[in-house]
C-alpha cells in the first residue's frame, strides 16, 4: 500500500512539475536574439496564443504558453527560451505583483495590423523600421499617398512614417543633390503622383496626406515616426494653408512672413519652432539638434527614463530594454531641442549633456504617437548610398528594440493601458 502511495505521489509531483509555460528572457546575458524574440511573440498572438509582457522583469521578458510549435519556432529563429512549470510561473508572477517591485504583467491579446508609409520601390534597408520588421519576421503592408488619401488607414492599427518630407521640399536635398539623376527623378515622380491625385503642388498633396494621418491618430490609431518624418510632419500641420516652399520646389515664391503665421497648436509634439528658409540648407527648422550638437561619437549616448510599470504602463512598455543607456545615432533629424517640445509630450529618452530629447511620446485624441530621432540605430552617420545595415550582426541592438516596443504596444490589453 505504501509503495502505491509513493508511486501516486511521484506521478502527482511530475504532473505539477510539467512544463506549462515558455519564457523568452530579454535581459542582457540570456537572450541570443532580442529582435527575433519580438517576432516570436507577435507570431504567437497572431495565432491566438495568450502572451504576457513582463515589464521590467529581466529586461521586459515575454511569457508564452508551452507548445511544441512555439518551441520549434524559437529553435528555427534562434531565440533563447526557458521552460517553466506552473509553480515557477506563479513564483515569477508573485514577484511581479508585489507592491515593492516596479514590475507589471501586461496581457498581449491581439496582433496589430501594421502599415508602413513608404514610397514604392524602397528596399527594407532604406528605413530602420522596415529593416527590423523584416528581420523579426513581423508582417506589414507598404502603403503610400494614394492609399492614405483614399482612407485605407482605417484598415490598420499601427502606422510607421518612412523618412518622408511632408513639407513638399523634397527632403531639403536641393543644395547637395539637385543635379544628381536620383534627385531629379524623385522630384519628377512626386510631381506626377501629386498631379494624378488632383493636386497642383507636391506641398499641397503632402499636406493633405499629413492631415489624413493626423485624423488616423485622433481616431485611435498608433503612429510611429523616425528622423525627418517627425519634424516635417509637425511642420506640415502647423503650416497648413501656407506656402513655405521656395521657387525651386514648387514653381513660385513662398508666402510673405509665413513664419509669423504658423499655427503651433496644430502640431503634435513641437512648439515655437523657427523654419529654415534657405533652400540649400539641409535642415527644416531649429527643432533638430544635428547642427547644434557637439558630442563626439564615442560619447554619444542617450538615457531611457524609468517609469512606474504599475502606474505608467504605456511609457514603461515603450522603454523596455536590457540597458538604460542607448548608443546614439545621427540622421537628418537626429534629436529634438527640449525647449521646443510641448509640455504635454513625454520625453522617454534624452541626452542631458546637450539638452536634447531622442525619444518622445504623446497622445492626440483617442490615439498615440511616438517620435524617435535618427536614421538607423546601428549606422551612426548614414549617408546616401551607404551599404545597408545587416541585423544578423546586431541581434541584441537596444536602439532597434525601442522600435519593436512600439510595434507590440498596440497589442496590449486595453484596460492595462489606462493611465
Amino acid at each position: 500500500m505504501m509503495q502505491r502511495l509513493l508511486f501516486l505521489a511521484v506521478v502527482f509531483l511530475s504532473i505539477q512539475a510539467k512544463a506549462s509555460f515558455i519564457l523568452l528572457p530579454m535581459d542582457e546575458t540570456s537572450q541570443k536574439n532580442h529582435l527575433k524574440a519580438y517576432g516570436i511573440t507577435f507570431w504567437c498572438i497572431d495565432k491566438s496564443y495568450k502572451a504576457s509582457w513582463l515589464l521590467n522583469y529581466r529586461g521586459g521578458s515575454f511569457l508564452l504558453p508551452d507548445a511544441d510549435e512555439i518551441r520549434k519556432e524559437c529553435q528555427i529563429r534562434g531565440v533563447s527560451f526557458e521552460v517553466l512549470s506552473d509553480d515557477e510561473q506563479q513564483t515569477i508572477l508573485n514577484e511581479i505583483n508585489s507592491p515593492s517591485q516596479n514590475m507589471e504583467a501586461v496581457l498581449l491579446e491581439k496582433a496589430p495590423k501594421i502599415a508602413v508609409y513608404t514610397p514604392k520601390g524602397k528596399q527594407p534597408w532604406d528605413d530602420a523600421v522596415t529593416l527590423v520588421l523584416t528581420y523579426a519576421e513581423i508582417p506589414f503592408t507598404a502603403i503610400y499617398d494614394s492609399e492614405v488619401l483614399t482612407d485605407q488607414l482605417l484598415l490598420y492599427d499601427w502606422l510607421h512614417l518612412h523618412h518622408e518630407d511632408f513639407t513638399g521640399q523634397y527632403g531639403k536635398f536641393y543644395g547637395a543633390y539637385k543635379n544628381t539623376p536620383w534627385y531629379i527623378e524623385q522630384k519628377k515622380e512626386a510631381e506626377t503622383l501629386a498631379s494624378s491625385l488632383g493636386y497642383a503642388k507636391v506641398s499641397n498633396e503632402k499636406g493633405a496626406v499629413a492631415k489624413k494621418i493626423r485624423d488616423f491618430v485622433i481616431g485611435g490609431g498608433f503612429m510611429f515616426a523616425m528622423c525627418s518624418a517627425t519634424d516635417s510632419f509637425d511642420i506640415a500641420l502647423a503650416a497648413d494653408g501656407l506656402d513655405i516652399c521656395e521657387t525651386m520646389f514648387d514653381g513660385d515664391a513662398s508666402e510673405a512672413n509665413y513664419q509669423s503665421k504658423l499655427n503651433y497648436t496644430s502640431a503634435f509634439a513641437f512648439k515655437d519652432f523657427t523654419l529654415e528658409r534657405k533652400p540649400e540648407q539641409y535642415e527644416f527648422s531649429d527643432i533638430d539638434m544635428t547642427s547644434k550638437r557637439r558630442i563626439p561619437m564615442d560619447k554619444d549616448y542617450f538615457t531611457l527614463m524609468e517609469f512606474s510599470a504599475k502606474w505608467d504602463p504605456i511609457p514603461s512598455m515603450l522603454c523596455q530594454n536590457h540597458t538604460q543607456l542607448v548608443k546614439g545615432f545621427m540622421g537628418q533629424t537626429t534629436a529634438y531641442d527640449s525647449n521646443l517640445i510641448k509640455s504635454n509630450v513625454l520625453v522617454m529618452g534624452a541626452c542631458e549633456l546637450n539638452n536634447e530629447a531622442r525619444y518622445i511620446h504623446g497622445q492626440k485624441g483617442k490615439g498615440m504617437f511616438t517620435f524617435y530621432g535618427g536614421h538607423d540605430p546601428e549606422d551612426y552617420q548614414h549617408q546616401v548610398g551607404d551599404a545597408p545595415t545587416v541585423l544578423d550582426l546586431h541581434p541584441n541592438s537596444p536602439g532597434f528594440r525601442l522600435i519593436l516596443n512600439n510595434v507590440l504596444f498596440p497589442a496590449a490589453k486595453k484596460k492595462k493601458l489606462k493611465t
